[in-house]
């Protein structure tokens, strides 16, 4: 007598189903999120400025869009939540750590001199201006 072989093997079939369900599931919300924090910064010209050689590690850029919104890493702040995390960097790497100021070229100087502002209450005084030296 033969013996049959036995065919307890594990179906795969559901397992990968699900993780093309999962992947496609990223895939559609990270899409979404990014369309939800897309912002496009027009930088002012300063083709007389002098360009960047050499960046601090330490320096945190700061966006401010034309309508005034604040972001850092295109997450979008208050001015309450930016001062408490400037504080928080200042207790931990001192006054000395750079502040960036990407200001968009048709937002109102009154929204970049809020953030201003709030970097000299938080102690930070080395506050630099980003701008474009030339088209591209």
């Amino acid at each position: 007598m033969r013996k049959r072989k036995d065919e307890s093997g594990l179906n795969m079939t559901p397992m990968i189903d699900v993780v093309f369900q999962l992947i496609i599931f990223f895939i559609v919300t990270i899409a979404q999120q990014q369309k939800e924090i897309e912002m496009e910064l027009r930088l002012a010209m300063a083709p007389d400025g002098k360009a960047v050689e050499r960046k601090d590690p330490r320096t945190i850029n700061v966006d401010v869009d034309e309508r005034g919104g604040i972001f850092i890493a295109r997450q979008r702040l208050s001015l309450p939540a930016l001062r408490s995390i400037l504080r928080g960097a200042v207790a931990r790497h001192g006054q000395t750590l750079p502040v960036v100021i990407r200001g968009d070229s048709k937002a109102r100087h009154e929204y970049i001199r809020r953030v201003m502002d709030t970097c000299s209450e938080a102690g930070l005084w080395r506050i630099k201006f980003a701008a474009i030296k030339e088209k591209a």
